[in-house]
C-alpha cells in the first residue's frame, strides 16, 4: 500500500544520503523513480541532489507553483512510475503537500520526502508543518550535537562561529552556515563543547 513518508532531522544527518540510497534500490530492482529539488538549491547545480559524501543525481528543480500531481499524472501515462523522492522537502508549499497526499492515495505511488523540522530560529517550515501533520509515515534521521546529544536544532552561523538569530528564513547553505546542536546550546548560542574551548586556547597560548 502507497505511502507517504517524512524523513525529518537536524542538518547533517544524511537526509540526502538516505534519499540517494533508496533511489538506488528502486534502481537495482528495475523500478523506475522520480527525484525532485527546490530549484532554489544550486549548491552543486540545477537540478541535481548531492549528498556531503559524494553520491549525486539528477532531479526535477521545481518552484512554489510546481503542480506534483499533474507531473506525475502526465508522467504515468508513458512509464511505470514506482516511487517520488523529493530533496530539501521543508520548502514545499501547503498546496504541494496536499498534492502528494494525492499521488499516494489516488494515484497509488508512494512519496518520500526528506528534509528539515524547523528553520534557523526555530520555527517549523511550510513544508515540514504540513508533512508532519499529513505523513503516513514519520521517520526521524538522527545526528548529535557537539555535546553527544541528539540534535534537534539548525542555527545559521556567521563566518566568526556564532549563531545568527535573524534573517530571511530561506537561506541555502551547507556546513559553512549551518550547524547541528541539541537545543539547550540552541537556546545558550554556545557552538563548541567545552573541550574545543579549552584546546583552542591552549593552542593560542602555546
Amino acid at each position: 500500500m502507497a505511502k507517504l513518508h517524512f524523513y525529518y532531522s537536524a542538518m547533517n544527518a544524511g537526509k540526502t544520503t538516505t534519499l540517494l540510497q533508496s533511489e538506488y534500490n528502486y534502481r537495482e530492482r528495475g523500478m523506475e523513480t522520480l527525484l525532485f529539488i527546490p530549484a532554489i538549491d544550486t549548491r552543486r547545480a540545477m537540478g541535481v541532489i548531492a549528498s556531503r559524501i559524494g553520491l549525486e543525481s539528477q532531479a526535477y528543480p521545481f518552484e512554489k507553483m510546481f503542480d506534483f500531481f499533474h507531473f506525475v499524472n502526465e508522467v504515468i501515462k508513458t512509464k511505470r512510475i514506482s516511487c517520488i523522492l523529493i530533496d530539501e522537502a521543508q520548502f514545499l508549499a501547503k498546496a504541494q503537500v496536499l498534492q502528494l497526499t494525492r499521488i499516494v492515495d489516488e494515484l497509488k505511488i508512494p512519496a518520500l520526502a526528506y528534509g528539515l523540522r524547523s528553520d534557523f530560529t526555530g520555527e517549523p517550515f511550510e513544508g515540514s508543518r504540513y508533512l508532519l501533520t499529513w505523513a503516513d509515515e514519520l521517520i526521524e534521521l538522527k545526528t548529535i550535537c557537539h555535546c553527544g546529544k541528539k540534535a534537534i536544532m539548525n542555527p545559521r552561523i556567521d563566518e566568526n562561529g556564532s549563531i545568527v538569530r535573524e534573517g530571511e528564513q530561506i537561506e541555502i547553505g551547507g556546513n559553512d552556515r549551518y550547524i547541528s546542536l541539541c537545543r539547550k546550546h540552541f537556546m545558550s548560542g554556545e557552538t563548541s563543547s567545552a573541550k574545543q574551548t579549552i584546546d583552542k586556547v591552549i593552542q593560542q597560548a602555546s
